[in-house]
């Protein structure tokens, strides 16, 4: 398997498909996935002739599963060993979720000062931060994910079937067909990575304020967000992210849930397509 070795010795898994003399996409995925929940617009952009990039947040899917380093600053830095192992240069980055915040803190500490970055997308993004403070009333409070830890750590298998079958994909609102394969690779994806990563990514996601990523961000970035997120909640991600990003351009889907770049493809990527050729 292709990897790369980060300078504190972590082996990181990445795909790298397509003319390496292309444009390259690189996609950021979220917890507690893995690069392969990119697979339909990884299809979609390589089909485009787009060279198409990701890899395995480390304690996530083939990467290493290390005891330390599952925290914001450290996913980062392991996006730029990637980047600098493949040269990447003019690329354009999206992350989901999480991987939102992993793309803003790479882009702005790692991709602009190294003259990577032509874009970015930020899709239900975690940043500028998931947890209620002074500074963000309209956060979640910490009992919000005190509660994922604990189910996490009773039973993480049971805990990742009912997220997957539920409020990421909004398979428990009214009127919606739960799509059984999408609910099982959700899981499998979930179960490749590592417990503690996990568990400890819940902090990293939630409690990582991120104003300063975002200040920093000064390439043109497409901030996607549905109004029916249950798991980021838009009205203190994305609304939050278009006003403190130098140059955004916002988009709400009405109805769409977290899991939106799954289930809603067939709208979000040539959504995607289009600011990357603006």
């Amino acid at each position: 398997m292709p990897t790369v070795t980060t300078t504190d010795g972590v082996d990181i898994f990445y795909k790298d498909w397509g003319a390496k003399d292309a444009q390259p996409i690189v996609f950021h995925h979220g917890w507690p996935l893995s690069s392969d929940d990119w697979d339909t617009q990884m299809l979609f952009f390589l089909a485009k002739g787009y060279r198409v990039v990701a890899h395995d947040r480390r304690g996530h899917g083939r990467s290493a599963q290390v005891s330390e380093g599952h925290d914001m600053d450290h996913y980062a830095a392991d996006a730029a060993a990637v980047m600098e192992h493949l040269d990447l240069r003019n690329a354009v980055h999206i992350g989901h979720s999480t991987g939102g915040g992993e793309v803003a803190a790479y882009v702005a500490r790692y991709g602009i000062p190294q003259g990577r970055v032509a874009k970015a997308v930020l899709v239900s993004a975690v940043p500028p931060i998931m947890l209620k403070t002074e500074a963000y009333p309209g956060g979640l409070p910490i009992d919000v994910f005190d509660g994922l830890r604990a189910g996490l750590a009773a039973n993480r298998a049971q805990f990742f079937r009912d997220v997957a079958a539920g409020p990421f994909y909004g398979f428990n609102r009214d009127g919606v067909a739960p799509i059984e394969g999408v609910i099982q690779n959700w899981w499998r994806q979930g179960m490749m990575g590592s417990a503690k990563a996990h568990y400890e990514g819940i902090k990293a996601f939630s409690e990582t304020d991120q104003t300063q990523d975002l200040k920093a961000m000064s390439v043109p970035t497409l901030v996607l967000h549905g109004d029916d997120d249950q798991v980021v909640p838009y009205t203190n991600a994305g609304v939050l992210q278009a006003e403190i990003l130098p140059d955004a351009t916002l988009r709400i889907y009405e109805g769409f849930s977290h899991g939106m770049l799954t289930v809603n493809a067939d709208v979000i990527n040539p959504d995607l397509l289009a600011f990357i050729e603006a």
